[in-house]
């Protein structure tokens, strides 16, 4: 009698120190039940843990709201009654009968750190964070600390530290870049027709007026200018109506040796700091197609527009609209122009006209599959990126040389 009480007992202390299982199935797919079913008598109690105050014995085939997953071995519930508790995630005990779906990740832990409950290093930690875990940057804190929900639903804070986590949280809030146009490079002299095309047949914008400044950006031929205005819009207007100071040394230099002398360039200023909307006159900050301008202008005095969207609009004029669509048939040099980021899925992607969809963002290919760009303080400035399987990959729209 006492050897049968003997084992009973071991076996008790054995299953009572046994871990707990977490629903694999759920955290593979980036899930959080909204609803469980009780397949297996078990313990609802007042806290995520074993020595948590029972409340109740839950009852096979009991089903319960599901609140929150407060880590890997809990959830919790709501029962019938409107009490609220938590239940071990194990299948042994639950099962799911309704999923919440996570919401669209955009960060991507690149090494394991810790998942804190206040945005400081001395916050309690909730766990590790693995890497390749998918989260959901919901605020920034300040310079140190990002706000974020993870695959579970639960909410805590992570270092910004880019050596950490993969963000693109700036990206999402970037707002539209202003122009900067600095001071103008010629003035209409008699009022002429400002047109969509460099012919007489290309639609009129309007009519520029006498005395209006003008930026020139390109001499197209010998016949036309390409120009923009004052209010950031580009077009073509003929050289006999306007004066201008512009010159085309550049010109002369075959584009193979323009597109070297810019990444040379560009190569000079990799860590420069990113910084939104950098001035124009200063090549201490950069920010997207400020950088870009300032590898032409630089190397051969070619004056590309000031911000990503006008970058692009000129590209597409130079080639009419014969741009290159696949990134991997891009020529050494090319600018790429790239969509705003709506996650880390093909599938969010799909079905997108590429050619009518906003630009946010513009680098430029250096071949091999490299890229040339700056986009965020986090990421550390200028740098090459590899597109290939990157957000980069799916985010990009098009792209093209920016000489001819």
């Amino acid at each position: 009698m006492k050897k049968r009480f003997f084992l009973l007992l071991c076996i008790m202390l054995a299953v009572s120190l046994s871990p707990v299982v977490p629903v694999a199935s759920a955290a593979a797919a980036g899930q959080i039940p909204a609803v469980i079913e009780v397949v297996k008598s078990v313990n609802f109690r007042e806290a995520p843990s074993t020595s948590g105050k029972q409340i109740r014995l839950l009852k096979s085939g009991e089903r319960l709201d599901v609140l929150d997953r407060p880590g890997a071995y809990w959830y919790h519930v709501k029962d019938k009654n409107g009490k609220t508790g938590y239940v071990s995630s194990s299948t042994t005990y639950v099962k799911t009968v309704e999923s919440r779906t996570f919401s669209e990740p955009n960060g991507v832990i690149k090494q394991s750190v810790n998942f804190r409950k206040a945005p400081t290093t001395s916050g309690e930690r909730i766990r590790y964070l693995q890497k390749g875990e998918y989260v959901r940057i919901t605020e920034k804190v300040n310079d140190y600390w990002y706000k974020i929900e993870d695959a579970y639903g639960v909410t805590g804070y992570v270092s910004t530290n880019a050596k950490y986590i993969d963000s693109m949280y700036e990206a999402e809030l970037e707002p539209e870049e202003e122009l900067h146009l600095g001071e103008p490079n010629g003035a209409v002299v008699r009022s002429v027709n400002f047109r969509e095309k460099p012919s007489t047949s290309g639609k009129v914008i309007r009519l520029l007026k006498s005395g209006e400044p003008l930026w020139v950006l390109h001499k197209h031929n010998s016949y036309w200018y390409q120009v923009m205005d004052k209010n950031g819009t580009t077009g073509f207007v003929s050289p006999g109506y306007i004066e201008t100071s512009y010159r085309e040394p550049w010109k002369t230099l075959p584009s193979s040796e323009i597109v070297e002398r810019a990444i040379a360039v560009g190569m000079t200023y990799l860590g420069t700091p990113y910084e939104f909307g950098s001035s124009r006159n200063d090549t201490s900050t950069f920010d997207c197609s400020d950088f870009i301008r300032q590898m032409f202008l630089e190397s051969v005095q070619l004056t590309l527009p000031a911000n990503s969207r006008k970058q692009a609009e000129f590209v597409r004029k130079l080639h009419n609209d014969q741009v290159t669509t696949d990134w991997r048939k891009l020529e050494r040099g090319d600018l790429m122009f790239f969509m705003a980021y709506k996650g880390y899925k093909a599938s969010a992607y799909e079905g997108i006209d590429r050619m009518t969809e906003t630009v946010t963002h513009v680098g430029l290919y250096l071949g091999d599959g490299k890229l040339l760009h700056t986009y965020s303080v986090n990421s550390g400035g200028v740098r090459i990126d590899d597109i290939e399987g990157s957000q980069w990959e799916l985010r990009y729209l098009y792209g093209g040389s920016a000489v001819k």
